[in-house]
């Protein structure tokens, strides 16, 4: 019997632990990855995890033929030793897209209809009317990346009557899009878009796609919503961007480093609101993580016969 080794927070159910048994696998789990592991690296024959690479070096698994991730970007493990290897490697690909549409689109209302606002006045025992609310309907929405969460994100917002563009290294017709321009397009048209939403990976391509011409350039009382990955903006400059200008509005889930050091200045601008990269969480996760796993996993199976 082979061996599979599953790591990180997901919560198996024991119907779930016979499933993969039944693929022929002897099951081992650890939710620590940089704990020891709970078998010999040479004996793992494929394993589900999301760091596990950074924390135990590859070379040291060597039997290892299938790898699932439990992210949707592979920027945590060494992709191209993984390829020189033929080891198969699969990505959660849509397992956390709804969680982070819908935060994206919660973080833009909550910023429209001032919840903290009117939530620092119930606890004050107030009845306070605010007069500048906005709505989302016949906004221009640019989304910075059209795969699986690019393309939940616009659907969410088209439903609120926006208008969507987004933007990818392809124009191709993509649902839930009006329009589809080139990533390299986005400085001369950033000022149009009244919320910007970053769902893109991160790559050498990408990295710093946000710059500081195109923070600058930003529509005024913009909205930047990052759910992607922090490397994404240029983090510095959006500093102090967002101290100058204190008609732009950033929601972040993400940061170039993680946790956020206590000096950034983020933390006390008014003008920002940060969450700790919980935007993917959701109730439905394990069950589309599961999904995804074990199809995955019984295809490669079967392509192995």
């Amino acid at each position: 019997m082979k061996n599979l080794l599953l790591t990180g927070c997901f919560k198996y159910s024991e119907e779930q632990f016979e499933l993969l048994g039944q693929l022929g696998y002897k099951v081992h789990f650890m939710q620590q990855e940089k704990d020891s592991l709970p078998l010999c690296a040479s004996d793992v024959d494929a394993t589900v995890c999301n760091g596990l690479f950074l924390s135990h070096d590859i070379s040291e698994f060597t039997n290892l033929k299938f790898i699932q991730l439990t992210s949707a970007g592979f920027d945590r493990v060494p992709v191209d030793t993984i390829k020189e290897r033929n080891i198969e490697l699969y990505n959660a690909r849509g397992v956390y897209s709804i969680p982070m549409a819908e935060w994206a689109v919660f973080r833009v209302l909550e910023h429209y209809k001032q919840g903290w606002f009117f939530k620092k006045e119930q606890d004050g025992g107030k009845w306070t009317k605010h007069r500048g609310l906005r709505e989302i309907s016949g906004r221009k929405v640019a989304v910075v990346g059209a795969g699986n969460v690019g393309q939940e994100v616009a659907k969410r917002f088209q439903t609120f009557g926006a208008e969507i563009t987004g933007f990818d290294i392809h124009t191709n017709t993509t649902p839930y899009f009006d329009h589809m321009m080139l990533t390299n397009q986005l400085l001369n048209l950033i000022g149009e878009f009244d919320v910007v939403v970053i769902t893109a990976p991160l790559l050498p391509t990408t990295k710093g796609i946000i710059s500081r011409e195109v923070l600058n350039c930003m529509k005024e009382n913009a909205v930047l919503v990052n759910i992607a990955r922090g490397g994404l903006i240029d983090e510095e400059a959006m500093c102090e961007v967002l101290s100058k200008r204190k008609d732009l509005f950033a929601a972040l889930d993400v940061f170039v480093k993680e946790p956020l050091p206590e000096d950034s200045p983020l933390w006390n601008m008014e003008n920002a609101a940060l969450s700790p990269h919980n935007s993917f969480v959701s109730d439905g996760n394990n069950r589309r993580m599961f999904d995804v796993m074990y199809r995955n996993l019984k295809n490669f199976i079967t392509e192995e016969q």
